[in-house]
């Protein structure tokens, strides 16, 4: 069974930054497609980086020019980069792997539980 462990969230100011981190294990198949979602008090959750095996990342308007996903394949594992924190990123950030590709006994879609980020102002 796939699964996903995210770490890297907390407490910091507005301006700060975190590095978020998620480790997938469980398969011999390494993910296609990585992403990170957040789901924000109130609102439901929504993608916020996305990066395909092809390299070719794509961010949510939100928070283009302040977080940078990255993934090592060799272990494999996610990162989020997020610089020039605000107040209005606060909430849970979730980390997704998905394998499309090859015989469907080998393909998933797994997430992780979650780590909490809070910006203070």
């Amino acid at each position: 069974q796939v699964q996903l462990v995210e770490s890297g969230g907390g407490l910091v100011q507005a301006g700060g930054s975190l590095r978020l981190s998620c480790e997938v294990s469980g398969t011999l198949h390494s993910p296609n497609i990585m992403s990170w979602y957040r789901r924000l008090p109130g609102f439901p959750r929504e993608l916020v980086a996305e990066l395909s095996e092809d390299n070719s990342a794509h961010y949510a308007d939100s928070v283009k020019g302040r977080f940078t996903i990255s993934r090592d394949k060799a272990k494999p594992m996610a990162f989020l980069q997020m610089d020039s924190l605000k107040s209005e990123d606060t909430g849970g950030y979730y980390c997704n792997a998905k394998r499309t590709v090859g015989s469907m006994r080998d393909q998933y879609n797994a997430w992780g539980m979650g780590t909490q980020v809070t910006v203070s102002s």
